[in-house]
């Protein structure tokens, strides 16, 4: 990549957390936990037997892979708020609009996933028989992780765009005018 595009270890490390932060959150919707309506006759209860709650691990996985990205890229930057000013132009504009998009759809990333993470370890506990007839047992409803890492890889693209445009207009010259007199005058003198 040339010198206006960034550097290739960021985009490279960018791109790793966020497809491992993708392919965790995949993991944790193929092993959302399932539960099982069981009766105990001896005690007269009605409770939920739920499968592995592998999940939640999957699910908080991609939550701090993806922070971690999105860490990593705004230390390199600065946020954009400190070092070197965006020289005014295209490209400062496109690097505004990345940043704030990126910051967004990893808000709903994060979201979705550390969401999904605590609803899936959620678990419904014992019931008495007198209350079992409307009684079924809570689980994390199909597509909450898949929403998550949607925004995942929209946020690892985004970011990508962010930083190519920052290195752009950060690395390019500022633009000079050559006018011999100011067209506006602060003294008040003609």
């Amino acid at each position: 990549m040339g010198e206006d595009k960034g550097s290739s270890l960021v985009h490279l490390l960018v791109i790793v957390l966020s497809l491992t932060a993708f392919g965790f959150s995949i993991a944790a919707e193929r092993r959302r936990s399932v539960g099982i309506l069981h009766e105990d006759k001896v005690s007269n209860q009605t409770y939920c037997v739920y499968n592995s709650d592998v999940a939640t691990g999957y699910g908080v996985g991609a939550f701090l892979f993806l922070l971690s990205s999105e860490s990593l890229l705004m230390g390199v930057t600065k946020c954009m708020c400190l070092g070197r000013p965006l020289v005014p132009g295209a490209n400062r504009a496109w690097t505004i609009i990345y940043f704030l998009s990126s910051w967004m759809s990893f808000l709903v990333a994060e979201a979705c996933l550390i969401a999904g993470a605590k609803q899936n370890a959620y678990h419904t506990k014992y019931r008495d028989m007198i209350y079992a007839t409307n009684f079924s047992c809570d689980t994390l409803r199909k597509g909450v992780f898949i929403a998550g890492a949607v925004f995942v890889v929209a946020t690892m693209v985004l970011n990508i765009y962010y930083y190519m445009y920052f290195t752009k207009s950060t690395t390019q010259p500022a633009m000079k005018s050559n006018r011999a007199n100011p067209t506006v005058g602060m003294t008040g003198r003609v």
